[in-house]
């Protein structure tokens, strides 16, 4: 497990007999935070509407490190990326995502609700979404609710692996559920891709529950209200890495700071980006 660990090993001690690394340690506050990736939560949320094209733009224009996408399937069996399991808050439609096929759910207007700018923005198919982003930025894949959508495991392993991402140069892939099953399902499935699991449940920050998710996961993604210290120092000792969520104050993220996370996953791209200090 740990599929980072070895690519990071090698970084990190080129880094350490670097020049620049005199340099980074000149700028302490900078470095640090340059050290934490930037996730944007369903794109940059706080400023277009989410899980949207002009979502996800608007975050890659912001130097986001990586979009956070949700993905569900179709009544035909297509993987589209939205975060509830129904249409009625983000669109102007009604019904689960999972009774209307691919044709409905592209009709709809997904942006309005937003803003009147966004007016026609539609609902992204998860294979639109990693071909127009891999490679310009880091992608972190939650598979909601994926208990409603038996084998949609395989079906985004097969996604991935057509497109080179199941292999370890690409490691700003990242999957993520709070379904954990699945994601011992996609370690079997893509075993050199990160995993993480999400909670807000202090009962899983136990040094028995961490160490049995490190079998599986690279990334333990808490909400931020259970975050401290401990939990941070035990992820890490456990050989993962922690992002926490959902990040719509300076106050969060600042407090995430100092927590010393790896990445925090907000709302804001700009409240986390150093270049907006």
């Amino acid at each position: 497990m740990n599929k980072k660990l070895l690519i990071g090993t090698g970084v990190a001690f080129s880094l350490l007999f670097s020049p620049f690394s005199q340099a980074f340690a000149e700028e302490p506050t900078t470095g640090e935070r340059k050290q934490v990736d930037n996730v944007a939560h369903r794109g940059a949320a706080g400023y277009a509407p989410e899980n949207t094209i002009a979502g996800f733009d608007l975050a890659v224009d912001m130097k986001a490190d990586y979009i956070e996408i949700d993905v569900q399937r179709s009544k035909d069996g297509e993987l589209v990326v939205i975060h509830d399991t129904t249409v009625d808050r983000t669109t102007d439609g009604k019904g689960k995502v999972g009774d209307l096929t691919l044709e409905q759910l592209r009709s709809l207007d997904a942006g309005s609700w937003k803003g009147e700018e966004f007016a026609g923005e539609p609902i992204p198919t998860f294979e639109e979404i990693m071909d127009r982003y891999h490679g310009k930025v880091g992608i972190l894949i939650e598979l909601k609710a994926p208990e409603l959508y038996p084998g949609i495991e395989e079906q985004v392993a097969e996604a991935l692996s057509e497109r080179n991402l199941d292999k370890p140069q690409n490691e700003k892939i990242i999957l993520q559920s709070f379904n954990f099953d699945s994601m011992k399902k996609m370690d079997e499935l893509l075993p050199q891709v990160p995993v993480g699991v999400l909670t807000s449940n202090r009962a899983l920050t136990t040094k028995a529950a961490l160490k049995e998710i490190s079998t599986y996961a690279e990334w333990f993604n808490p909400s931020y209200g259970i975050v401290t210290e401990d939990v941070v120092n035990e992820v890490h000792s456990q050989g993962m890495q922690i992002g926490s969520w959902t990040v719509r104050s300076q106050e969060a993220a600042d407090f995430l700071f100092d927590m010393k996370v790896d990445a925090i996953i907000t709302d804001y791209p700009d409240y986390v980006d150093p270049r907006n200090e």
